[in-house]
């Protein structure tokens, strides 16, 4: 921070504040800011991760940048230029494609330059997908969450490429420490997902909100699998909110019934406390069914001395090794799944300790946020210093 103007202001914009990579690094960036004694504002119609961001001495300006309405757009570019001037803002860092047109916008209209993050592989199947994916590119410099999104970006768009910097994503390692989390915090949780203290199956967790490219459906066929080869040793727990897909939902909740896993498989909803979910965790998967830009819930699990299960895709090839901090799977392949888990489970309690130590080396090496904060604020002063 000490190569940035001592007035330096910060003006990041996301949808929402509810869940998600993209809204917990808007939260790391501006806490980053603030200690460094800057200020920074959120421009966002908020949500549960609010409190967060206020406790930090950021500030949220509501605003609906989250409507992909043309007329809603260009009015946020206009109350995004107002907020700009009126705030002296420095530098504006956008997160999603919808409210990066209103970014444009009030960036070309205020002089402000303008940086966005590209923190998802956005399908492109047509050519105005791809012009409407390609306004995260529009700013001086387009930050990726992995080299697999770099990748991405430079295949996608005719854009330079000294332009696109790979930033991985962080992990509060502090938080994401299993001697932080009490015994008392870990039997709450416990007992809200009714998991007996004395359950002693091995407790694998899949985190990530209900959507059918997370890959929850996969898991239960191969538990399924499983359970058809006479692998009893296990429980399933499906952590995450629906957000509003009840018909997915009810799709998941069938699987179990109709396989009569309702003893092996648990649907708990919500998480607020994944520290704790992970330190309840054996083991920890990520079969995502189209490949992960980042994939946090591969690389918190690590942190935390967890081994991890991933898809063989995307840039779960970077932050899980197989054979030394994981397994490495065949996306889609319900077969290919129940294998893994099936080693996984063979291989001990004492086996999975080890390869949990090596990836809690290597992902508190590699991936925390005070790397990822540092290396953005090095962008944000190279920028300004242009």
């Amino acid at each position: 921070m000490s190569e940035l103007p001592s007035d330096f202001t910060l003006l990041q914009v996301v949808p929402r504040l509810e869940t998600g990579g993209a809204e917990q690094t808007t939260l790391d960036v501006a806490a980053a800011v603030r200690a460094a004694g800057g200020r920074a504002l959120v421009a966002s119609m908020g949500g549960r991760m609010e409190p967060q961001l206020l406790a930090s001495g950021a500030e949220l300006v509501r605003m609906t940048v989250h409507s992909k309405n043309p007329f809603v757009i260009l009015g946020n570019a206009l109350r995004l230029a107002g907020l700009i001037r009126r705030r002296k803002v420095s530098l504006l860092h956008v997160r999603s494609r919808a409210p990066a047109f209103s970014a444009v916008l009030a960036a070309r209209l205020t002089g402000v330059p303008l940086i966005a993050t590209y923190h998802g592989v956005y399908n492109a199947k047509s050519p105005f997908k791809r012009w409407y994916n390609g306004v995260m590119t529009r700013g001086e410099v387009v930050i990726a969450n992995s080299e697999f999104t770099r990748r991405h970006v430079l295949a996608q768009h005719q854009v330079d490429p000294d332009k696109v910097v790979a930033i991985p994503r962080g992990v509060d390692i502090a938080r994401f420490d299993r001697a932080a989390v009490s015994e008392e915090r870990k039997a709450a949780l416990a007992a809200a997902w009714r998991v007996d203290p004395d359950d002693r199956r091995v407790k694998v967790l899949l985190a990530g909100r209900l959507t059918r490219w997370k890959g929850q459906a996969l898991a239960i066929a191969a538990a399924a699998e499983l359970k058809a080869r006479g692998v009893a040793d296990f429980l399933l727990i499906l952590a995450g909110d629906a957000q509003g897909r009840s018909g997915y939902l009810a799709e998941l909740e069938h699987a179990i019934g109709a396989h009569g896993l309702e003893d092996k498989v648990r649907i708990v909803g919500h998480c607020a406390d994944m520290p704790a979910a992970y330190a309840l965790a054996d083991l920890a998967i990520a079969p995502s069914l189209d490949p992960e830009a980042y994939g946090r819930t591969a690389v918190e699990p690590q942190a935390m001395g967890v081994p991890v299960i991933a898809a063989d895709h995307g840039a779960t090839r970077e932050t899980v090794v197989p054979g030394q901090t994981g397994w490495l799977v065949e996306p889609g392949d319900a077969a290919a799944w129940a294998d893994a888990l099936q080693a996984a489970i063979a291989l001990g309690a004492e086996g999975r300790a080890r390869m949990g130590a090596a990836a809690a080396e290597r992902a508190r090496r590699l991936y925390s946020v005070e790397a990822m904060c540092a290396a953005t604020l090095a962008v944000y002063a190279r920028v300004l210093g242009r």
